[in-house]
Formats: C-alpha cells, sequence, structure tokens
C-alpha cells in the first residue's frame, strides 16, 4: 500500500489510500498489544474497549424503525465497551481519517459512555492536542454528520436555540469550540435548552415542546463542547452546565506515532525511524532554540512538515527518505528562525543525522532574475542574505496557505514580497 500510495494516483485515489493505511497501521498495532496481552476472550478489556462494528438484530422498541427494506431486522451497529450505536450511514466524503493514538482511543471512550448517558461531551486542553479532529472522526466512525461551530462572546440563546431545534430535529452532532468564550449569562440559559432535549431523548419522545414550539425529535442528536482553560477572555462553565457534560482531559499527544502513521500514508517506508528523529528534532529545538513568539513546534506545524516531506517523496523517487525530510523540515522552519537560532537548528539536524549532507536546491534562473529586480529598483543586488530571504519567502508559500513576514521597522519587509512578486512576474512572462 505504501508503495501504490508513492504511485501516479489520482488526488481522491490517494486520499482514500491514506486513509486506509492509517486505519491499517492502527489495526496492527491493536492486534500486537492484544498478542502482548495474550487477549483470549471477547470479554477481555483490551477488545471491548476497541469500536468494533456488527451486524445485528434491531431491538424492538429500542433502535427505532427498522428499514423497509428486504431486511427489516437487521443493521450495522457499532460497539465499543458496554455502548451499541446504529450506523448513521451519512455519507460524509472521502476525507483523511485521523491518527487513532492512546490520548484518542480514551477520548473515543469518553464520548460514547456520554453519549450511552445521553449526555455531552467535554475534551478540554491546550491547543493543538486533537480535541475538536476526535469529535468529528467519531462522527465519522458512526457515520453521523458533526457540525464544527466556532463560539464567540457574541453568541445569544435565540442563536443557540435555534442551533439546537436544528440538531434535535435532523439528528446531527455538533462541536462547539472554545465554548468557554461564550458569556456567563448566556452559558446559563444554554445549560437549559440542552437539558431539555437530553430529557426528552432519555424519554424517547417522537417530539417534545423546546422554547414554545413543538419539534420532531431525533434520539441520535449529540452535543460536544471543547474548551482551552485558562486563557484570558474565558469565563468557567456554571455548574448547572458542567453537569450536562462527560469531561476528558486532552493534553500531550504521541507525537511519534502520529510522524510516523502520517509518514507511511505519505509513501515512506522507513518512517517508524524517521518519525523518532523527527520528534527529537522538534523537542530539541523547543528546549534549546531561543523563545520568540513565531515559533511554533507543536501539533499543526508537524503535521505540515509531514505533508511536505509527503509532497516531495511522490516527485523524488530517487532521493533516499532521510534526505527528503530533513529538506521539508529544513525548508519549513530555517525561513522564521532568528540569525542566532540557525546554527544550533543545524547543529540539531547533524547530531541526529550524521554524515548527511542534503543539497541546496539550485534556484539559478530565479536569483538572477531577483538581482535584475533589486538593480531596477535601485537597491543593492549583493546582499547574499537578502537574497535568501527572498528565495525562503517563496518556499514557505508552497507550504502555507497564508504568510506573516516579521521583523522590525526598515528591514525590507514590503521589499521582500515586491521583489518575490516582480520576479516571478518577469519570469513567467
Amino acid at each position: 500500500m505504501i508503495k501504490l500510495v508513492r504511485g501516479n494516483l489520482k488526488g481522491q485515489q490517494r486520499m482514500a489510500i491514506g486513509a486506509l493505511i492509517v486505519l491499517d497501521v492502527h489495526a496492527l498495532g491493536v492486534v500486537t498489544n492484544m498478542i502482548k496481552a495474550r487477549v483470549d476472550n471477547i470479554n477481555d478489556f483490551e477488545w471491548s474497549q476497541q469500536l468494533r462494528y456488527y451486524w445485528e438484530p434491531l431491538i424492538e422498541g429500542r433502535d427505532g424503525e427498522p428499514y423497509k427494506g428486504e431486511d427489516t431486522k437487521n443493521d450495522i451497529f457499532a460497539k465499543q465497551t458496554n455502548t451499541r450505536f446504529r450506523y448513521g450511514y451519512e455519507y460524509l466524503g472521502n476525507g483523511p481519517r485521523l491518527v487513532i493514538t492512546p490520548l484518542t482511543d480514551q477520548c473515543y471512550m469518553t464520548l460514547t459512555g456520554a453519549l450511552h448517558l445521553n449526555f455531552g461531551g467535554n475534551p478540554a486542553g491546550p491547543a493543538g492536542t486533537g480535541k475538536t479532529e476526535t469529535t468529528k472522526d467519531l462522527g465519522k466512525a458512526l457515520a453521523v454528520y458533526c457540525v464544527v461551530f466556532n463560539c464567540s462572546d457574541g453568541l445569544d440563546y435565540r442563536i443557540m436555540g435555534r442551533f439546537f431545534t436544528g440538531l434535535a430535529s435532523g439528528g446531527a452532532w455538533s462541536c462547539f469550540d472554545e465554548f468557554n468564550r461564550i458569556d456567563i449569562e448566556v452559558l446559563s440559559v444554554i445549560a437549559q435548552q440542552i437539558l431539555t432535549i437530553q430529557a426528552a431523548v432519555r424519554a424517547r419522545l417522537k417530539e417534545f415542546d423546546f422554547e414554545g414550539k413543538i419539534i420532531p425529535l431525533n434520539c441520535r442528536f449529540g452535543v460536544f463542547i471543547t474548551m482551552n482553560p485558562g486563557y484570558a477572555g474565558r469565563t468557567e462553565l456554571p455548574d448547572n452546565l458542567k453537569a450536562l457534560f462527560r469531561p476528558m482531559a486532552m493534553m500531550i499527544p504521541d507525537y511519534r506515532l502520529i510522524a510516523e502513521i502520517i509518514l507511511y500514508s505519505e509513501g515512506f517506508e522507513t518512517a517508524r525511524a524517521l518519525s523518532k528523529k523527527m520528534v527529537k528534532l522538534y523537542s530539541l529545538s523547543s528546549e534549546q532554540l531561543s523563545k520568540q513568539d513565531h515559533y511554533d513546534f507543536g501539533m499543526r506545524a508537524v503535521k505540515s512538515v509531514l505533508v511536505m516531506a509527503g509532497k516531495l517523496r511522490r516527485a523524488d523517487a530517487e532521493t533516499p527518505e532521510d534526505i527528503l525530510l530533513i529538506r521539508a523540515m529544513r525548508d519549513s522552519n530555517v525561513p522564521k528562525f532568528l540569525a542566532d537560532d540557525l546554527p544550533l537548528f543545524s547543529g540539531i539536524i547533524t547530531d541526529l543525522f550524521p554524515g548527511i549532507l542534503v543539497p541546496m536546491i539550485d534556484y539559478g534562473k530565479l536569483e538572477i532574475e531577483i538581482k535584475n529586480q533589486l538593480r531596477l529598483n535601485k537597491l543593492q543586488d549583493h546582499k547574499k542574505d537578502y537574497i535568501t530571504k527572498i528565495i525562503q519567502l517563496l518556499q514557505t508559500m508552497t507550504v502555507r496557505h497564508g504568510n506573516m513576514v516579521v521583523g522590525t521597522t526598515g528591514t525590507g519587509k514590503t521589499t521582500l514580497s515586491n521583489t518575490l512578486a516582480a520576479a516571478l512576474t518577469a519570469l513567467y512572462q
């Protein structure tokens, strides 16, 4: 499959195979762990804690109306621990799947346990730990539509009431991101709204009274909130709202495992060894380099480097995999480092990948045109560092949707982007 994903595939095909690799690597890990633990009984927790799928008979009065088809007595059910959910059959598109780590496994168990008891779920933790993505991926696993909504202090109870009306009647899930940004007065009313719906779901009503209107009820309704505790401008949840959600602390994800599985899905065969070195490089960089506001060694930064490495892997099948990964890490990180941190970063790479020389890419025609544009604007064209910075801006633009040029006044930030734009325009005319 790894060789296949490196081939000449269409975007949708590569996405599907990448998702299959992610799931297969997880399945391989689960089976390996169960063999080590000598699991030989279907009631063992190592087996029952996994999300599993069964084709089972419908239970009268509990699983809703059976389908009016050839086989009206059976349907797909997903099970985890003591919970059981009817499959949603919602087509959510051909998208990537989340890398499943021990942390996401625990979060799945908390969220499925909460839904089983007709509560909401509340993953809480710092940014970049996978709170929202885990909720979305559980929705994918159960084929339920999950709406992600970013909360702000401008929300009032009427907007939220309309939101809940749609979720309850449609049987969708919603993940309210940074829920504790909402004003404390509004949160108290929201608690009452959610309590009304949860009570109706527990009673298995067909329709119920919600804020003066009789609306239909789909018992698949689920509401999840994510919170970043300890940030400025965030409120503590009132107790009557806390009682409606099962909390789950999301702290530091397993960077190595995530890096390994993404590298596999991007076509790297030596992913296990490379993921260890890559995570070590990021941890050493965050410890040894100077602390700057624009430095980021979190999960999102790691993910963008891995995707960039995958593009390089597909474009160049001959170059060794470690060189391609170093190039991806260097090209996406070096442009943002201060001059004092560059030798430290180079030293870390040399220590982790001893004896490997990574050739610099030759931007011959572009470099000549950049010098030409600087001369036309009556600027110095022999400043090697400045020309390097212009090329680094181009490298950054190939991996990021938006870019920010940071520096003190008079260091040539505007000239940097204008010169690159003029050089590229001149080359492609």
